[in-house]
């Protein structure tokens, strides 16, 4: 399992210093780096981000501030240079606080903690979150929509793309699409419903999750942006 993540400092040496220990760890996916939060908080409407590296002192915009116009925060490891800052980082619910110049084994700790507290939430919404019942192969499966990547329409039946696996079930589209979240599930195209919190990029003619291309249609590309922008 890797995390979604981005870094945020207007350092441009820290920032290729904070990219290059991301690059090298193994759980870790990096989406974008950014010198502004702005910058940062415009990637994080169309992406779905599992953790922020985060610098504190930043021009127009600091972190602290930053975090605040966040509709949904994801885990913060914050990264500066000054001590003062540690217990107002936690009032932010911090996954840790890492000061510079930055260790390898000390940020390798960070991310440990970032990687428990991610699978421990995990398997908590998992118990409790949000699922639908499906019938497939004669079985009837528990699925949770947060692990729904796409649905798409296979003849007279639909097909359910998830993480883990992927699973025909005898419905049309129209059918299938009322028993998924309005705010998560967007029908792209005649033949595609796509969850947006899975979508990593799109253009005019595709939305993107992992290598799969997804085909937008025309008048349904304005459908996702909102969608996306909302969430």
């Amino acid at each position: 399992m890797k995390l979604n993540c981005v870094v945020v400092d207007d350092s441009s040496i820290q920032r290729m210093i904070i990219t290059k220990l991301v690059n090298n760890h193994p759980n870790l996916h990096l989406i974008g780096d950014f010198s502004n939060a702005i910058e940062a908080k415009g990637c994080m409407t169309i992406h779905n981000v599992d953790l922020i590296f985060l610098d504190i002192e930043m021009p127009v915009i600091s972190g602290f501030d930053f975090l605040d116009g966040l509709k949904t925060k994801p885990q913060i490891i914050f990264i500066t240079s000054k001590a003062e800052y540690a217990m107002k980082a936690f009032d932010y619910d911090a996954t840790d606080y890492l000061q510079k110049p930055i260790a390898v084994d000390r940020f390798n700790a960070s991310v440990k903690r970032a990687m428990d507290l991610h699978l421990l939430k995990s398997e908590t919404h998992e118990e409790d979150g949000e699922h639908i019942f499906i019938k497939s192969n004669l079985k009837k499966l528990k699925i949770f929509t947060s692990k729904i990547k796409w649905i798409e329409a296979f003849g007279d039946y639909v097909k359910v793309v998830t993480e883990d696996d992927s699973n025909l079930v005898l419905s049309t589209m129209k059918s299938f699409e009322k028993d998924l979240s309005k705010d998560k599930f967007v029908r792209v195209h005649k033949s595609y419903i796509i969850n947006i919190d899975k979508v990593e990029r799109f253009n005019s003619r595709f939305a993107e999750i992992g290598v799969t291309k997804i085909p937008l249609s025309r008048h349904k590309k304005e459908d996702l942006v909102r969608a996306l922008a909302v969430n």
